[in-house]
């Protein structure tokens, strides 16, 4: 069982969150400079991130006719609000904010509440594109959301408890991974399309000129798309626990060994979205209705049987 993390663990948290999202953000800037440009643009993207927020920061904000500023600022707002409150359940180490018996449902939930920040974010600005963001991030959850609680429920079905603490104690000796590998993948995708990234991109997507951001800039565009990573950090570091151990591991101390493995979770995810094709969101959808929920109950079955003969 994970122990409550001590007062400066609390205090610390959204820092740690910001400065591996601000790291998982410079990466993936390398990797583009690489891709793109060679690895002369390497070290000047590396800091691309902190140079495009303070650009960003002395921004004006753009205003648009009848919009709705209060439901457009509570949905930027929210967005990296559910990030940092699904991370109080997240274990550093054997150690987290904190550990409630239903812990993992806690998690799903703030996941849903970014739905309702992204929808909001798109409604706000009264603006078609924007608005058509919004609707698109939803079609896009409630595609992945199924496959997504499936997998989540297959790790705590194994451990036979929604306590993430339980969850990292019944891997000692074998990780989740192991025997869960079709959950593990469709947690993979599901951390994608949470954080609208790579093939998911679709809510701010080119075509719609940016869809949910269009109309944001300034203060407004960094919290949104901050938020968006934070959503990816912390989707990606929730992967430890449930599938890989948590802070398992021999010689190094367990955060050193849960920070090295969300690193390579974060790696795995910024350089496996250049390599997944870009669907329209009916073929994904399709996808995730016709392949990935039946995949997922079938792994969930296997478990149970595993479980109910132990």
């Amino acid at each position: 069982m994970a122990d409550t993390a001590p007062l400066w663990g609390v205090v610390l948290m959204p820092f740690v969150l910001v400065a591996t999202a601000v790291a998982a953000a410079g990466l993936d800037a390398a990797v583009t400079a690489v891709s793109q440009r060679g690895r002369a643009a390497v070290l000047r993207d590396l800091l691309a991130p902190l140079s495009e927020a303070l650009r960003l920061l002395g921004q004006q904000r753009r205003r648009t006719n009848a919009a709705d500023i209060v439901f457009g600022r509570v949905g930027i707002g929210l967005v990296p609000v559910a990030a940092v409150l699904a991370a109080a359940v997240l274990p550093w180490g054997f150690r987290a904010v904190t550990d409630p018996v239903v812990g993992i449902v806690w998690f799903n939930a703030m996941e849903a509440l970014a739905w309702a920040a992204i929808w909001l974010a798109g409604w706000g600005p009264n603006s078609a594109l924007s608005l058509i963001g919004g609707y698109r991030f939803l079609a896009q959850g409630l595609a992945y959301e199924l496959p997504h609680m499936f997998a989540l429920t297959t790790a705590a079905l194994g451990a036979e408890s929604l306590r993430v603490g339980d969850v990292m104690a019944a891997q000692q000796g074998l990780w989740f991974v192991v025997w869960m590998p079709a959950a593990f993948l469709v947690y993979l995708l599901s951390a994608l399309a949470m954080a609208f990234w790579g093939p998911f991109g679709h809510p701010v997507g080119r075509d719609a000129a940016g869809g949910a951001v269009v109309e944001y800039s300034g203060a407004d565009r960094l919290l949104l798309l901050g938020g968006r990573w934070l959503l990816l950090v912390v989707t990606a570091s929730f992967s430890v626990p449930l599938f890989l151990g948590g802070g398992q591991g021999p010689l190094l101390p367990p955060w050193v060994w849960t920070l090295l493995k969300t690193a390579a979770v974060l790696v795995l995810l910024i350089g496996g979205r250049r390599l997944l094709p870009v669907l329209r969101m009916d073929r994904y959808m399709e996808f995730a209705w016709m392949v990935l929920v039946p995949l997922t109950l079938l792994q969930a079955l296997f478990v149970a049987v595993v479980v109910l003969d132990r």
